[in-house]
Formats: structure tokens, C-alpha cells, sequence
């Protein structure tokens, strides 16, 4: 345990209750899960409560979006690096095809330095989080880039019921002190939130991970009828244990928990301004949001080690700076006439991001050798309509179009390589919602999405590291969807949704190891079945069960074969959460992670990883509670991530293909004492 937090949590006990204190909020909470029956579009969409966010135990915070039945996240390098998703038979990279937002502002970087889409959720503070909306599919007009897979929305509260103090300590070094509130200021509240936190991990030479977190928002009114301005602010450094081959541990060359090259790790910062504001009465609504987001990113990764370079290693760099700007607009109209309720929205968008990026060959984080340097300019605006109409108790539709427009702009230090591209997409989709009868709903979900590529690959006419010609990738890659599913809550306390679905997609993206990036690949199609369960049998006890399987394939004809590397096919999660009227209360979390292929032919496969997570509260008083929150109690040595390619140690005379792993961590304890004032 960490015990330099030990003086700060041993002062926290001695606080007392005042008679007059609200009574005291469990950060282990549990309450009914939201009844999407006559809401939700499709089987595959819903929304998680705050109390069920809050009652999650999590790793890291970007796990938050785990509580969106199928979806795992991961980690393949320090703490600081953007996490690793899966969801749909997808491995999502850092966030490809998984649209994420926080408070209406996009967190998904494009032409991002090291992947497409680049999703870094190390801002976030859990307490803050309010809800979270999540969709399987490209069935919303709202949705646009990235959310071919899924679109996830986690939105902040504007007020706290009450303060917030939490200190944290555990082991491998790990400490984390956060404080919130939101105090009454003339005719709003003003919402602070400031958090810091240290963890080295289980690694051998620790990840080291600093960082520094705020929140600071004034808000008046109602979630329909108000306005929120909000600044947020966060910046880390790391050290990182990337990946690492499978024959070095066989070997005993190296430990599990080892690294190869000590250099390895990066800092980040994020920095944003955002704007809310909502008009609604019976008849319309209107909502607008604005943001301008500075990010910057330094990071360093050796995934090859010596394979291109045998004397000074093939650690590289990876740069991104990027002022990011938009804004979201959309007015409803809302229509009533007899039994028939129709609501109508038009939206407007767009999105601006200035970005300097490179790729830089390094040695012990001094650069050696540039490999690109590149200025972009992305610009897209998109606009949609989207009708929602129930015609009669039985029966409802959705439909929409949306139409993007996209621009990339791209100079840099190799006149080859610079230029222009434009493209443009429509999306139609549509769904039929049948029900409900019997507490139970069917739905049929048709659309279209997309992705967009890098904005270098646009314009690229040679190979930057062996001058080679390349060929360039359409901007824009559609998907394809197709669900059906029921939803059904006819059994009392339990809350069922089952998905059936295919996916096409014109363009794979698929991980690169040796430039540590994404690039555009070949035609895919994956179908699926998905089972997500919510049961309260009785008040002070909740179940969750959700198991997912998919089967994804490429679509053309390879010698290589026809699997995608990574592909996730299976995913459950079951969970028990307990909350007696005592000052007890529990949770744990069963997580089971299945095998994936490595290769497009099979002949190489991951193993399953399975985890068990858990915590223990105890109120002490009403306003303070203490919990003990346990991580991989089973101790597996399993990977959080594979990949299968080419690499040379040191030493070694010959390259060697190879599993490359990163291992899930050691089992670790953390305790929190939480006061609310």
C-alpha cells in the first residue's frame, strides 16, 4: 500500500458527522436500471444511472464505459496512453469505430499520430459522471463518424447532492485524493471537481503516472431548460512496459511484468472550454453546444526493438498537437394529433482540427532520424434529419438521413505527400419498433455510417520510411448494419435484451506494429448475437449478465485468409451487487474476455482472459464511508492484449514471429475513505 497517503487517510477518519448533515450517499449504490421500453430505438441502445456507474469497480477510468453490455476495455501500455476497446466482434484499437463524447464535446482524435480515432479517457472523473447513453450500430443520424461499431455519451452532472472528499491508497504505488462540489452561486451552481493520482502498476519499472485533473462548471436551469459553460483541465506523464514476446518469457529472458526498452512512456495534457444550452416546451426544443479543446500528446513506444535498427533500437516517437472546434445545433418540432405523437429534428454540425503531428526514429527519447512531419487541417459539417413517430400504442418508427462533407488539407516535409482531398457521405437508417405487448418490444434496425481515414493517407504518394510508392485510401469507408432484437421486462425485476446483427464494412482498419499505427485494409463482415440481463430480485440485491459472440471475416478472396487479427468473438460480464439496509455493501465482477485470432489464417490464437473484481463498504456514521476494493482476486496471469508479428531482441541474429503480449495486472488492493460534507 501506498503509504505516503496513510497520514491523509488516518486525518480523514477522525472526521465527525454533524446532526444536520444530509444523510450519507454510499459511493457503492445501486438502483433500478432505467426501463428503455417505449424509449429506446433499438435492443442495443440504453442508458446507465449514476448510482450504477458508481457502483462499478474500475481499474481505470476509461472502464467506465464497460457498463455498455459487450464492450471491453483494455490496456497495451502505460496508464497514460489511450485504452484499447473491443465491442461487436471489433478490436477497436484506441477507439476506431467506437464514438465517444463526454459532455457533447467528441473525444475521438482524427489523424491522430498513433491511431485512428484516438480515444483517451484519463480526463474523466467517475464521481462527476451523471449517466451514460450508449447504441450498437449505425442506426442514429445523430451519431456520424467512428460509431459504426457503437456510440457511447457520458455526460457530467451539474449539481452533487453534496460534496465529495475521497482519498485512495493501495498497492503498487497507487494514490488518488479528489474533492467536488457544487455550491449555489447566484441563480446556478458552480460545480468544481479537482483530483490527483499516482500508480506505478505491477511492472518492473513502474509506470510512474502522475497527473492532475479539473473541473469547473457554472450552470442555471434544467437539463431542458438551462445552460452549463464549462473548463476542464488534465495533464499526466508516464513511464510504459509495452508489449512483449512470448519466447523472452518462455526463455526466462524476461519477466512477465518486464520491459524491454526503459525509454518507453510519453505525457499529455487536455485542456477544453465547452458551451450547453437547451430550450424546450410542448411543442419544441432546441439545443445547441460549442467547444474548442487543445490537446497535446508526447509519446514514445519500441514494439520491434531491433529489428530495423540493430545498434540503436527502433524505439520511435509520436507527436500530436491539435486545437480541435465545434459545435453541435439541432431544433425539434413535436407533433400531437390523435393517438399519433411525432417529434421532427434537424441538425447541424461541425468540426475543425488543427493538428502538427510526426514520426520521429528516437533512442532513449532523443530523436535520430525523422521519418514525417505533417501539418493537417481537417474540416467536416455534416447535417441531419431525423423523424420519431409512434402511430398508434403498438407500433413506432425512426428514420433518418445524414450528409457529411469532409476536407483534408496536408503539408509537411515531404512535398510528395502533401495535398488535398474532399468527400462527401450520406446515411440513411431506419428502424421499426413493434409493441410493446406484454412488456415486451421487437425491433428491426437498418443503416448505414462510416469512418474516416487518416487525412495523410488521402494525399500519400510514397512510403515515408522506404520511398517506395503507396497507395492512397478513400477518405471516407461506409459500414453497413442490420439488427434484430427484443426487449422484454415481463418477468418482474428482470430486464432482458437480445441482438442479432450484421456489419459490412468497405474498408478493415488494422494495427500496424512496427509504425505503431492503423491503416486502411480490406473489406469485412461480421455478424453476431448479443444477451444483456438486469435483475433485481429483491430491493437490496442486483444481477447483471450480458454475453456477447460474434464472427468476423474479410470479405474478398486472400491467400493470407480471411480471419481479422484481434477480432474479439467472445465477451460476458456477470456481476452481483449487494446494498442491505446496514452499513454494509458489496459487489463483484466476473469479466471473461475470449480467445481471438492473431492471424488471417488461424494458425495463431490468443488465450481467454478472465477476471474478478470486487469491494466492500462499510458506512461508518452518515456521511463517511470506507471500502476495500479488490482487483484480479483470482491472481491469473493472463494478457489484457495480443498481437502476432515480427520482432528482434537483442542479441538475437534473426528477426522472429512472435506473440507479443501485454499482461493484465497482479492482484492489488486499494482502500478509500469517502466524506460527504
Amino acid at each position: 500500500m501506498n503509504t505516503r497517503l496513510l497520514p491523509v487517510v488516518l486525518a480523514v477518519l477522525s472526521f465527525s458527522a454533524h446532526a444536520d448533515d444530509p444523510p450519507f450517499q454510499r459511493v457503492l449504490v445501486d438502483g433500478s436500471r432505467i426501463s428503455q421500453l417505449g424509449e429506446a430505438d433499438s435492443a442495443a441502445a440504453g442508458t446507465v444511472t449514476q448510482s450504477q456507474l458508481q457502483a462499478r469497480t474500475t481499474y481505470r477510468p476509461g472502464e467506465l464505459l464497460e457498463a455498455t453490455p459487450g464492450l471491453v476495455v483494455s490496456q497495451h501500455s502505460g496508464e497514460g496512453k489511450a485504452n484499447q476497446f473491443y465491442l461487436r466482434g471489433f478490436n477497436l484499437d484506441h477507439g476506431t469505430d467506437l464514438r465517444t463524447t463526454v459532455d457533447g464535446m467528441p473525444v475521438n482524435q482524427r489523424s491522430h499520430a498513433h491511431g485512428q480515432g484516438w480515444t483517451d479517457l484519463n480526463f474523466v472523473i467517475p464521481e462527476l459522471a451523471g449517466r451514460l447513453d450508449f447504441k450498437k450500430g449505425p442506426y442514429s443520424a445523430t451519431s456520424g463518424d467512428f460509431s459504426s461499431a457503437g456510440a457511447t455519451e457520458l455526460t457530467y452532472v451539474n449539481r452533487l447532492t453534496s460534496g465529495i472528499a475521497n482519498f485512495t491508497a493501495g498497492q503498487n504505488g497507487y494514490g488518488r485524493a479528489m474533492i467536488a462540489g457544487s455550491p449555489e452561486v447566484g441563480n446556478g451552481n458552480l460545480l468544481y471537481g479537482l483530483e490527483t493520482m499516482h500508480n506505478d502498476g505491477p511492472f518492473t519499472r513502474g509506470d510512474d503516472y502522475r497527473k492532475v485533473n479539473g473541473v469547473l462548471r457554472y450552470s442555471e436551469g434544467f437539463e431542458n431548460n438551462g445552460y452549463s459553460v464549462t473548463a476542464m483541465a488534465y495533464r499526466a506523464k508516464w513511464n510504459a512496459t509495452d508489449q512483449i514476446p512470448q519466447r523472452a518469457v518462455d526463455s526466462g529472458t524476461l519477466g512477465r511484468f518486464d520491459a524491454i526498452d526503459p525509454a518507453d512512456g510519453g505525457s499529455a495534457h487536455r485542456y477544453s472550454l465547452s458551451g450547453k444550452w437547451q430550450r424546450s416546451d410542448d411543442d419544441t426544443s432546441a439545443r445547441i453546444s460549442a467547444y474548442v479543446i487543445a490537446n497535446r500528446l508526447e509519446l514514445f513506444s519500441n514494439f520491434t526493438y531491433f529489428l530495423d535498427d540493430p545498434v540503436n533500437g527502433d524505439q520511435f516517437a509520436q507527436p500530436d498537437r491539435r486545437v480541435t472546434s465545434g459545435f453541435d445545433a439541432s431544433y425539434s418540432w413535436h407533433h400531437h394529433r390523435g393517438g399519433m405523437t411525432s417529434t421532427t429534428t434537424v441538425g447541424l454540425t461541425a468540426q475543425n482540427d488543427n493538428i502538427h503531428n510526426g514520426l520521429y526514429h528516437t533512442k532513449a527519447r532523443q530523436v535520430i532520424g525523422t521519418t514525417r512531419e505533417d501539418h493537417i487541417v481537417e474540416t467536416s459539417g455534416a447535417l441531419y434529419v431525423e423523424n420519431q413517430t409512434r402511430w398508434n400504442p403498438a407500433f413506432r418508427t425512426v428514420a433518418g438521413l445524414r450528409a457529411d462533407r469532409y476536407r483534408f488539407d496536408v503539408h509537411g516535409d515531404n512535398a510528395a505527400n502533401a495535398g488535398t482531398a474532399n468527400d462527401n457521405i450520406l446515411s440513411p437508417s431506419a428502424g421499426l419498433i413493434f409493441g410493446p405487448w406484454a412488456r415486451t418490444e421487437f425491433y428491426v434496425n437498418a443503416g448505414t455510417g462510416f469512418h474516416s481515414n487518416d487525412a495523410r493517407g488521402t494525399v500519400i504518394a510514397v512510403d515515408p520510411k522506404t520511398g517506395e510508392q503507396a497507395d492512397r485510401v478513400t477518405p471516407l469507408a461506409r459500414t453497413r448494419g442490420l439488427d434484430l432484437g427484443v426487449r422484454t421486462e415481463w418477468v418482474q425485476g428482470l430486464q432482458s435484451s437480445l441482438s442479432l446483427y450484421r456489419l459490412d464494412m468497405d474498408s478493415e482498419l488494422l494495427f500496424v506494429g512496427d509504425a505503431g499505427t492503423t491503416e486502411a485494409g480490406r473489406p469485412s463482415r461480421r455478424y453476431g448475437i448479443e444477451f444483456s440481463n438486469y435483475y433485481k430480485p429483491v430491493k437490496w440485491l442486483s444481477l447483471d449478465a450480458d454475453i456477447a459472440y460474434a464472427r468476423a471475416r474479410f470479405r474478398d478472396q486472400d491467400p493470407a485468409g480471411d480471419r481479422i487479427p484481434g477480432a474479439v468473438e467472445g465477451v460476458a460480464q456477470f456481476a452481483a451487487t449487494v446494498t442491505p439496509a446496514g452499513p454494509w455493501s458489496g459487489a463483484l465482477r466476473l469479466r471473461w474476455f475470449g480467445p481471438r485470432p492473431l492471424i488471417e489464417d488461424n494458425s495463431v490464437r490468443s488465450r481467454a482472459t478472465t477476471t474478478l473484481n470486487g469491494r466492500i463498504g462499510y458506512r461508518i456514521g452518515k456521511a463517511t464511508q470506507i471500502e476495500l476494493e479488490a482487483f484480479n482476486l483470482a491472481n491469473r496471469s493472463a494478457s489484457a492484449i495480443d498481437y502476432f508479428y515480427e520482432s528482434r531482441l537483442s542479441g538475437e541474429a534473426e528477426p522472429a514471429e512472435d506473440i507479443h503480449f501485454h499482461p493484465i495486472e497482479s492482484r492489488s488492493f486499494r482502500v478509500s475513505l469517502t466524506h460527504r460534507f
